[in-house]
């Protein structure tokens, strides 16, 4: 096949999915300089991709004007325009059945998805990547290079944006940064449990980000707490977690921004999720399971099973391992 001279890749969401998806660009912009990709996404991940070298401009999805009356007629109306730029090439990443149809309507005509895809999504790709089961997200969406004949990298690369830290946010002490909200029942981290984690890391500044909340009355913590909760942008996420000494968080998507920033400073705390397949991403990287605590290169199938919750002196330990490792 000629190289591609226009190339769509769809993967609209969620976090931690588009941030394992930019190794995939890197490795294509490295091998194609001259390719042109454009990248469908939804708007609230935008920032994150958008000054990447590998990437030439965006196609927002916006998903929510999508719903209630009269969403089928305007994203009828959207998805018409996706034929206008007339790519060579579709890579399907997100693996459904929406993905798969904005890949095939953008008129490419080669369409290349994952094997393991959902919905019948299989049946609008022209080729499939072969994936193999239980292989982490990073992996998987790499597999799209096989059938490109472009080689998978050495090291993964993915190019992150500086960030731009919030207003008032200050850099001249140094700080550890938990971060403990996750969508899906019982993975986020009470209250107690936070105020655990400040007692072990007592000696130190501790900043809490994220989005999420707590019940009233639960919310008061500890002096060394600076809770940034709900006040920063992706790009102000990004400017903190990248000045962080360690950063501890539970299984979400700013933790794998957080591993993409740094790999060696960032530990995962995981509940019932599989951290060989959704957990950091990086072989250097440490994660926290039943009580036990293990390098990502040092995981074996013990780790797949279910898990529980941090007791409160493992979270006062996971405190001090914190400071210890600033």
């Amino acid at each position: 096949m000629n190289k591609p001279k226009r190339i769509l890749l769809v993967k609209p969401s969620s976090l931690g999915d588009v941030i394992h998806a930019l190794p995939v660009v890197s490795a294509i912009h490295r091998h194609w300089l001259e390719a042109e990709v454009r990248w469908l996404i939804h708007p609230a991940w935008r920032s994150l991709v958008e000054h990447h070298p590998g990437v030439s401009g965006t196609v927002l999805f916006p998903r929510e004007k999508f719903r209630g009356a009269g969403g089928w007629i305007r994203s009828i109306a959207w998805m018409r325009t996706l034929s206008d730029w007339k790519p060579d090439l579709a890579i399907d990443l997100q693996g459904l059945l929406r993905s798969a149809l904005f890949a095939r309507l953008s008129g490419a005509p080669r369409v290349v998805g994952l094997s393991d895809a959902r919905e019948g999504a299989r049946l609008f790709y022209s080729e499939r990547a072969t994936v193999k089961r239980g292989d982490h997200a990073v992996n998987r969406y790499l597999s799209v290079l096989d059938p490109l004949g472009l080689p998978r990298p050495v090291c993964t690369v993915f190019d992150l944006p500086e960030g731009n830290l919030p207003k008032g946010f200050s850099t001249s002490t140094p700080y550890v940064v938990i971060h403990p909200y996750a969508r899906g029942e019982g993975k986020s981290l009470s209250p107690e449990l936070i105020r655990s984690f400040s007692e072990g890391a007592a000696s130190h500044r501790v900043v809490m980000v994220g989005r999420g909340g707590f019940q009233k009355g639960q919310s008061d913590l500890p002096k060394n707490i600076e809770d940034w909760s709900n006040r920063t942008d992706l790009l102000e996420l990004t400017a903190i977690l990248r000045g962080a000494s360690f950063i501890i968080s539970s299984d979400s998507g700013p933790m794998h921004l957080a591993t993409a920033l740094h790999p060696k400073k960032t530990l995962a705390i995981h509940l019932w999720s599989d951290p060989l397949k959704v957990g950091p991403c990086s072989r250097e990287s440490l994660v926290w399971k039943n009580g036990r605590i293990s390098r990502v290169s040092s995981l074996d199938d013990f780790w797949r099973a279910e898990g529980r919750a941090p007791t409160a002196s493992e979270m006062e330990e996971l405190g001090r391992l914190a400071t210890e490792k600033s």
